[in-house]
């Protein structure tokens, strides 16, 4: 069974997509591939048909090889609730809260686990795409790393090293990336993938000879930079703050803002811009407010509070579109009660009142896929999942939003005020669907005097904007090279 794992010289260097990418050629060459990352750290997660979490890069990286996301596409998921805690996630399901030590001791507990699992893996698929995760080089982390050079060893995989070359530095970053590895890692990479480049090739070419005799590694390829609708994966994304369309969405960005993605699908509108505010003075005018999930719901509406945001939200109660979605969504009821210390040790906390319920914070934590419709609109359908640890309770006057049907049990979602402009759920990926997201655009743009639009639907775009990023990195990389290292013909 053939593997290839991609690591990377830093964070946000392109590990992601260019896994997501080779996921997508091996599958056009007709090879049954299968994305991998053993540990995962992010706030943007997902649920599987089965109800459990994973990361949202191994979602889209399924997807481009053609599978339903599954949890043993990434076993680990880790989930930070301050700079030095997070909710560790194994196999989809809450393992427990942990400090930055506990879960370095916790990863010995983890490799036989993760070894066994994947020689599972190996016996269903061709080809593994694995993917690292930050840098080989955290020496610090490395006598029990578990995502980099510790998973290669473990599974005996090659290794590919990318660097971006957009921020600079990217020889001395694979150079010294080389400096730090042991003898027996440097062996086991077997090429180097120059990323995000901008300019003229013949340029860059010396620089590409001159490293190769430095590391001893050939470059297997240069990737230009390019922008696709596809989703990012994390927060060291830099997220729009310009408005560059008719219609201005604002999406206010929490200090511990989770499930972002939920709005990579309102930004395929054409006449829609999104952008992210952190202060009253990039508030604006927006012509649809939206507060998105937090991974510390508390936390994040006294940061609403302090800076001044809570009172320009209630403004534009009177006159814009608000929505709250899971964490947001329980900051526009009346109240946030935390009795057993699942976020903070402040028990109770009065919400922004735009909104007629009250949340009581829960020990368990729901997660799973829903599909239903809009309450009094049967034919605007609505589908995605939930991840939250509340539950809101609603007041005599609350409106609901969704009619739900999860595996036969109907329940409603969400609230909606009397004036019909505020509205909160608990369903990430609420826009992904295409008639709900058509249904809020155009009533922005009959308010605003637009013509009325029907809107793409999503998962087609994804996939064909897959095609394109295979077809950019097939050109751009040494493929019959690639295929020698993982040992199958072309």
């Amino acid at each position: 069974m053939a593997k290839i794992m991609i690591q990377g010289t830093a964070s946000s260097v392109g590990k992601s997509i260019i896994t997501a990418a080779l996921c997508r050629i091996f599958k056009q060459d007709g090879y049954k591939v299968c994305p991998y990352k053993s540990q995962n750290m992010s706030l943007n997660s997902y649920v599987t048909l089965d109800g459990k979490e994973m990361g949202r890069a191994q979602v889209l990286q399924a997807y481009a090889a053609g599978l339903q996301p599954e949890v043993y596409m990434n076993p680990i998921l880790l989930k930070p609730t301050s700079d030095k805690k997070c909710q560790v996630i194994v196999n989809g399901k809450v393992y427990c809260n942990s400090t930055a030590m506990e879960y370095h001791n916790l990863k010995l507990e983890f490799r036989e686990m993760l070894k066994k699992d994947f020689a599972e893996l190996e016996k269903q698929f061709d080809i593994i795409v694995m993917e690292g995760a930050g840098s080989p080089a955290e020496i610090n982390l490395r006598d029990r790393d578990i995502v980099n050079m510790g998973m290669a060893e473990l599974v005996d995989a090659p290794v590919l090293l990318v660097g971006d070359i957009d921020k600079g530095g990217v020889f001395a970053s694979l150079a010294g990336t080389m400096l730090l590895l042991r003898n027996d890692e440097k062996e086991r990479v077997k090429g180097t993938i120059i990323n995000k480049f901008r300019g003229d090739l013949d340029i860059l070419k010396p620089g590409l000879q001159m490293i190769e005799e430095v590391i001893h590694v050939p470059c297997v390829g240069v990737i230009p930079h390019f922008k696709l609708q596809l989703e990012d994966e994390d927060g060291a994304v830099n997220l729009n703050k310009k408005i560059t369309a008719p219609i201005d969405v604002a999406v206010i960005k929490l200090p511990h803002i989770s499930n972002f993605t939920d709005m990579d699908a309102m930004a395929i509108e054409e006449d829609v811009s999104v952008r992210y505010i952190e202060n009253i003075n990039e508030f604006g005018k927006p012509d649809l407010l939206v507060i998105p999930g937090s991974k510390n719901t508390i936390d994040d509406l006294l940061y609403i509070r302090n800076t001044g945001l809570e009172n320009i939200i209630k403004d534009c109660s009177n006159e814009g579109i608000i929505i709250g979605i899971c964490g947001g969504y329980q900051m526009l009821g009346k109240s946030i009660e935390d009795p057993y210390g699942v976020e903070t040790d402040k028990g109770f906390v009065e919400g922004i009142g735009l909104l007629d319920i009250n949340t009581v914070l829960e020990k368990e934590k729901n997660t799973t896929r829903i599909e239903g419709y809009m309450e009094g609109l049967e034919d605007i359908n609505v589908y995605g999942y939930e991840i939250h640890m509340g539950i809101s309770h609603y007041g005599e006057g609350c409106q609901h939003l969704f009619n739900i049907n999860n595996n036969g049990t109907e329940y409603k979602d969400g609230a909606l005020n009397k004036e019909k402009n505020v509205m909160g759920t608990y369903i990430h990926g609420i826009f992904d669907g295409v008639d709900f997201r058509q249904h809020i655009i155009n009533l922005i743009r009959e308010k605003k005097g637009i013509s009325l639009k029907a809107s793409q639907v999503y998962e087609s775009l994804r996939d064909r904007e897959l095609d394109r990023l295979a077809d950019i990195v097939r050109k751009s990389i040494d493929i019959d090279y690639l295929y020698s290292i993982i040992e199958l013909n072309q």
